[in-house]
């Protein structure tokens, strides 16, 4: 049956769900506002500050370290400390947001972010250092965790992918192109500069978002809205959190695996990640992170499929520079060059699929496909060996970044499509958590195996017999050895490299393709409907929509 053409206007409703399409009888026609886009704008630039500042660092510490007289463990923690804190704190700004609006807490990260900004950059020793990067870190994922809210605080479902696709893409363009810009900064000027770059996006971001309209939730009291936290639940999540990362990171680099210092914070971790979660489901009428976000299948699949895009990512962030300057002998500088392969597939590949999705109301066959694609180029890099011609490792690189970028959308659109406007907010947060989650675990995950190959495959070699613990547990330290070496020993040496980095992208390969059979049983939910947020007020005009003729 054909329905007449007519036009429509809907409005948000605090206590509404989900207008379907199907009901309605009509098609949509979305159009953000002018002041929605300068607010999108500017969090996605902030995004991307956020994500050049995660790992910029990274390549300016060996710099940074001799210039502050720092330790191994301090330009351990500086390097860390971001991640980490990143991670912990992004429900948490998702959870007070819902009560209190996102303006507000937007600028609170902006505030963190600008604090630990100038802390760092200012630094004379790694103490204020650690502070720095610390608050950067709180302050980077409320500014990161609050974007991606934004997004489907603004934008109907049907139309999110292609902004999702595109916050992916900033997302993935900051991450690996971060250690490009840091050694520039740190070989050419001054490490300080990585952080004084970071003030223009903060003054434009701020202005931007500061006249943006103050979205609140409800119009209760502020007594109302603070007896709403979940305290008990916030003090239970953030020192668990950070207790079971923690070990994660330093395992294996800092103290041995079965060493006190990593057990005993594991456990303790784990133990109190286990009470919060029995403690969200049974005790507080508003928990911070609601257990509904769990029950569905396609949730709990999406939610792992984040921690494992963020175990992926991080694994190529960590493990192919040290193949490319180990093996191939690039500089920290041509090494973030080297990563472009996957920079330059993952961007592009995530916005061009977002666009698919929203074209076609589909996002199941990206997940799959996408899955797929990572399982092969994961794969694929099994191949790379010592004398692998730059061509070929080139291409090599391109497919699991084609299939990493087709993953990060679809699967957030997954994670909103099967969630209720209630719990959107916390669901979009929860998702990058498991991110921040994924990429903490795949490093440590790589790394032991990394380790335990590495010692294996000096063994091998009676010339390193004697250095197999040396170098297999701080194969980053023993880049600058080999670079001073020559011989058969400097060749054996880079092979033996090359063979412990194919066990690690093995694993990878495992565990994706693991992923793609499970993804194999998402939902395939209807994403031609308006998900209804509590961000709005009741006047305030979400999109209009104009029918055309549709079958009933």
């Amino acid at each position: 049956m054909e329905t007449p053409k007519s036009r429509h206007c809907y409005k948000s409703d605090n206590e509404n769900g989900i207008v379907n399409e199907e009901d309605i009888g009509s098609e949509s026609k979305f159009s953000i506002s002018k002041q929605d886009t300068l607010t999108l704008l500017a969090m996605a630039s902030l995004s991307l500050m956020a994500a050049l500042d995660g790992t910029s660092i990274s390549v300016a510490l060996p710099i940074m370290s001799h210039e502050l007289g720092g330790t191994t463990i301090e330009a351990f923690w500086t390097g860390t400390s971001f991640t980490l804190c990143s991670a912990v704190f992004q429900p948490v700004f998702s959870s007070l947001s819902d009560l209190f609006g996102r303006k507000i807490f937007v600028l609170v990260a902006i505030a963190w972010f600008t604090i630990g900004t100038i802390v760092a950059g200012a630094a004379n020793n790694f103490t204020h250092m650690l502070i720095g990067r610390s608050l950067q870190g709180i302050g980077g994922g409320g500014i990161i965790v609050l974007t991606a809210i934004l997004i489907a605080d603004i934008v109907p479902l049907s139309e999110r992918a292609k902004y999702f696709g595109m916050l992916s893409a900033i997302w993935s363009l900051g991450t690996v192109v971060g250690p490009v810009i840091g050694g520039c900064f740190a070989e050419k000027v001054t490490w300080r500069w990585i952080f004084y770059i970071n003030f223009p996006f903060i003054g434009i971001g701020a202005i931007l978002v500061a006249w943006s309209s103050n979205l609140r939730v409800r119009n209760e009291t502020f007594a109302t809205q603070v007896r709403k936290i979940d305290f008990a639940g916030i003090a239970l999540f953030i020192p668990s959190s950070a207790s079971f990362l923690i070990p994660l990171t330093w395992g294996g680099v800092l103290y041995p695996w079965d060493s006190w210092h990593t057990l005993a914070p594991l456990i303790i971790g784990s133990v109190g990640l286990c009470i919060f979660a029995i403690y969200e489901w049974r005790v507080p009428r508003y928990p911070m992170i609601p257990p509904a976000i769990f029950h569905s299948r396609t949730a709990l699949i999406s939610f792992a499929g984040y921690a494992v895009v963020g175990l992926l990512v991080w694994c190529c962030l960590y493990f192919l520079p040290l193949y490319y300057e180990a093996v191939k002998g690039f500089k920290p500088i041509m090494s973030g060059i080297a990563l472009f392969p996957e920079t330059f597939t993952v961007a592009p590949s995530g916005v061009i699929v977002g666009l698919l999705i929203s074209r076609t109301g589909q996002y199941y066959w990206a997940v799959c496909i996408g899955w797929c694609l990572s399982t092969i180029g994961t794969g694929l890099l099994c191949l790379l060996e010592a004398n692998t011609r730059t061509t070929t490792w080139i291409f090599l690189n391109m497919v699991p970044g084609i299939g990493i970028g087709m993953v990060l959308p679809s699967v957030a659109l997954a994670v909103q499509a099967s969630a209720n406007a209630e719990n959107l907010a916390i669901a979009v947060a929860t998702s990058t958590s498991f991110r921040g989650f994924g990429q903490s675990i795949g490093v440590a995950i790589g790394g032991v195996i990394f380790q335990n190959r590495m010692k294996s495959n000096l063994l091998h070699y009676p010339a390193l017999q004697s250095l197999a613990d040396k170098y297999s547990g701080d194969a980053a330290s023993a880049v600058e050895t080999i670079r001073g070496m020559h011989g058969p020993v400097k060749e054996e040496l880079q092979q033996a490299y090359a063979d412990s980095l194919k066990i690690v992208w093995a694993f990878c390969c495992g565990i994706s393709g693991l992923m793609f059979i499970i993804s194999l049983f998402t939902k395939s939910y209807d994403l031609n409907r308006t998900l209804i947020t509590k961000q709005r007020s009741e006047k305030e005009e979400i999109y209009e929509r104009e029918n055309e003729s549709v079958d009933d």
